[in-house]
């Protein structure tokens, strides 16, 4: 049986300031050109659909033509809603959507939902089972027991009530922050709430032949192969232009007891996204040379500040190929100015040394209103009289709000 994994699309999703729509498009195009040519029996997308709970029309509208042309193909789509997806709103119209051979599970429930293909290839059934994203609150309130505190336990406690056959294939798609004892690989860098929040580890899908993961931006598997991250269709994050490639996972399901073929079908991107870091003079050497046309670039000058000059000159050399900048920043820190520049520094608040900080890596820009917010309200919380206290969660999903806002546009 032949599978498609993908997950993360995060339809409508806006990196630096700049809407990725054009590019999300150009990919579900390619992306459907290759279900006609490789016709899999079904595609998988574990999670994070949208970029937003509440998403963009034009987002609403890339999804349905995917849908819709997977059901036209009669190939089956089976999703789940992650963490960034409302799964009310995503699972909307199911039942009537499972009939065109779209099947979605948006929130938890006590018995998950599963679609078995009796005998797809000729070595029997395969049961899949649809997890979407789920809190350790939700699966106590369905088993009512108040002891389930840790994601691991709900996930344990969730398919321990389910009547797996061991016997036959299964296949489990989920959305979480999957670990190997205890230990996280290296993220794609656009993730966001993640960072040691929730882990579960992988020991929790044993049963399944396949784990189809999202969640992590990066492709990579879990403790064993068969439990995979497919990552994110298309760089969304200057740190994932580090990764070798970008694309849907293709998994060929064998006999039961078998270990299933995976591999990574690349996907040309209609932007390559690129990270270059040196001295102003290595940086401008570099392009000078360089033929790349069409790329989302960022920029780090590591000897000296960016100026109003140098920032112009790189957005119009840039522009002049069909490239997008994307960041332009500077690590060079100077710290002349002897004992008196320190006396200064420690008289200045906490805003007036970031703006200050802001101005010199950003050629002169100001902070934006959201990210005087953020910073202000940073301010308030370190001015507290214990700065050994913890901090309230309310504080911290605060600083989270704050932080997306502010993040907007790239800087």
């Amino acid at each position: 049986m032949k599978l498609y994994h993908l997950a993360d699309i995060h339809l409508g999703k806006i990196i630096y300031g700049r809407s990725m729509l054009d590019d999300q498009r150009d990919w579900i195009e390619k992306f459907l050109a290759l279900c006609r040519e490789g016709r899999p029996d079904a595609v998988l997308i574990a999670g994070d659909v949208y970029d937003r709970s509440a998403p963009s029309a034009e987002a609403v509208v890339l999804l349905d033509r995917m849908l819709t042309a997977l059901s036209e193909m009669d190939i089956p789509a089976l999703m789940v809603a992650g963490n960034h997806d409302s799964g009310r709103r995503l699972s909307f119209g199911h039942a009537m959507l499972a009939k065109q051979k779209v099947h979605i599970a948006g929130t938890a429930k006590a018995e998950v939902r599963t679609v078995t293909f009796p005998d797809p290839d000729g070595f029997g059934p395969v049961t899949f089972y649809l997890i979407p994203y789920l809190f350790p609150e939700e699966i106590s309130n369905l088993f009512e027991e108040e002891s389930l505190r840790s994601y691991d336990a709900a996930m344990r406690k969730l398919l321990e009530a389910q009547d797996v056959d061991p016997a036959c294939r299964n296949v489990v798609i989920s959305h979480q922050n999957i670990t190997a004892n205890g230990v996280e690989a290296e993220r794609g860098g656009s993730e966001s709430m993640v960072g040691g929040i929730g882990q579960i580890d992988y020991s929790v899908f044993d049963m399944f032949d396949y784990a189809a993961l999202g969640h992590i931006h990066s492709a990579y598997h879990v403790g064993r192969p068969a439990v995979r991250y497919a990552g994110t269709p298309l760089c969304y994050h200057l740190a994932e232009s580090r990764q070798a490639e970008k694309g849907p996972i293709e998994v060929i399901l064998g006999p039961k007891g078998t270990e299933p073929q995976i591999r990574t079908i690349p996907i040309e991107p209609l932007h390559k996204m690129r990270a270059l870091t040196g001295t102003r003079k290595e940086i401008y050497d570099l392009l000078e040379k360089d033929p790349g046309r069409g790329e989302y670039i960022g920029i780090t000058i590591t000897d000296e500040r960016i100026t109003p000059e140098s920032n112009a000159y790189l957005r119009g050399l840039l522009e002049s190929r069909g490239s997008v900048l994307m960041e332009l920043i500077s690590t060079f820190y100077s710290f002349s100015g002897g004992a008196g520049a320190a006396e200064a520094v420690e008289t200045k608040s906490l805003t007036a040394l970031f703006t200050e900080f802001y101005r010199a890596q950003y050629g002169g820009i100001e902070p934006s209103d959201e990210e005087y917010a953020l910073i202000k309200y940073t301010e308030e919380l370190a001015q507290r009289k214990d700065p050994h206290a913890s901090l309230d969660p309310k504080d911290v999903l605060k600083l989270l709000d704050f932080a997306k806002t502010a993040g907007g546009d790239g800087r």
